[in-house]
């Protein structure tokens, strides 16, 4: 079965790329950025590529959809590159091409935060797509980098799903019907995913859970199944928003980055500074075959869970990672 986890942010080691190669992934979608300019960014992509030199044997990078099936081929896990924020083109669009044809295949317009590009699912007013954003919109389309809309608010998100010209994705997140987290994401904006045959990811993230991390496999595979018939089972995939081998600093910075030289808390708690305690049935990539099981066990077909866990990514990245112009 071919495994793809939209999502993941990690302090990556050799230990750790060794326990996502021996977990059968063949793509990972990571973190790059969240706060970063761009000369951060530039350093943060260059420690990336010393992985792919001295980890040669269990990582790659992605820069097509083909090179999924082909590190699936070698037994490695590949790297796709992700902003969580816009921060690193900074007020400049030109910036997008050059990224892009640094490895990085997917931006959030905004991440919890009022951007330059678009409203955070924090604000309390949802102002939109901005003018800059529409632009930046129109060049993430033009080069081939999905616009990801996980951390944004609502008219934002269902904005971008009507500006852009090609499909966008979620990338991590839950419906709001499931728990009402302020990242979790309306029926209104699901059934425009699904409309616009775009991509949304499951989070196993406990503060994105009903119950938090006392969510159950059962629970959390019967919300998947309600989604599948809302927008389609080709519409959905895994973005588990892992976190591993990080302190509570970075959970803080997180959350903080510049705009403020206090501590926003958050989905968190003041009362309890450290990262959230994962669902005992996803303690990390290693548990992608449970999540399958889980979903064999709430009546989905060998076909459908094998689209869920991989495919439906794999399809979305075909047809998203081209430049327009190598469009037919």
């Amino acid at each position: 079965m071919l495994l793809v986890d939209g999502l993941q942010y990690v302090n990556w080691n050799r230990d750790l790329f060794e326990k996502a190669q021996r977990s059968g992934l063949s793509a990972i979608h990571v973190t790059i950025a969240y706060w970063e300019n761009i000369r951060e960014t530039l350093e943060n992509i260059g420690n990336w590529n010393r992985h792919f030199i001295n980890h040669a044997d269990l990582i790659m990078p992605i820069h097509q959809a083909a090179d999924i099936l082909e590190a699936k081929r070698l037994g490695k896990v590949g790297i796709i590159f992700g902003f969580q924020n816009c921060s690193p083109i900074e007020d400049d669009v030109k910036m997008v091409q050059i990224l892009k044809r640094l490895g990085v295949q997917i931006m959030q317009l905004s991440y919890n935060n009022q951007s330059l590009l678009a409203t955070g699912c924090y604000e309390e007013q949802d102002g939109g797509i901005t003018r800059f954003g529409r632009e930046v919109i129109k060049e993430m389309n033009r080069v081939g980098m999905i616009i990801d809309m996980s951390h944004s608010a609502e008219k934002s998100t269902l904005e971008a799903i009507e500006i852009s010209e090609r499909p966008i994705a979620i990338t991590h997140a839950n419906p709001s019907f499931f728990h009402p987290a302020l990242r979790n994401k309306s029926d209104t904006v699901l059934r425009a995913i699904g409309e616009s045959e775009g991509m949304l990811g499951f989070s196993m993230y406990p503060f994105h859970l009903k119950n938090g991390s006392d969510c159950t496999l059962p629970e959390f595979c019967q919300m998947i199944a309600q989604t599948a018939e809302m927008i389609g089972v080709g519409r959905i995939g895994i973005g588990s928003d892992l976190c591993e081998n990080w302190d509570y600093s970075v959970l803080e910075w997180m959350r903080s980055g510049r705009w403020t030289i206090g501590i926003d808390h958050g989905e968190g708690s003041a009362a309890n500074p450290s990262w959230p305690r994962q669902p005992n049935w996803f303690a990390g990539s290693r548990d992608m075959l449970t999540v399958a099981q889980g979903l064999e066990d709430v009546g989905f077909t060998n076909e459908d869970i094998e689209k869920i866990m991989g495919q439906n990514w794999l399809s979305f990245f075909d047809k998203s990672f081209q430049a327009a112009s190598a469009i037919c």
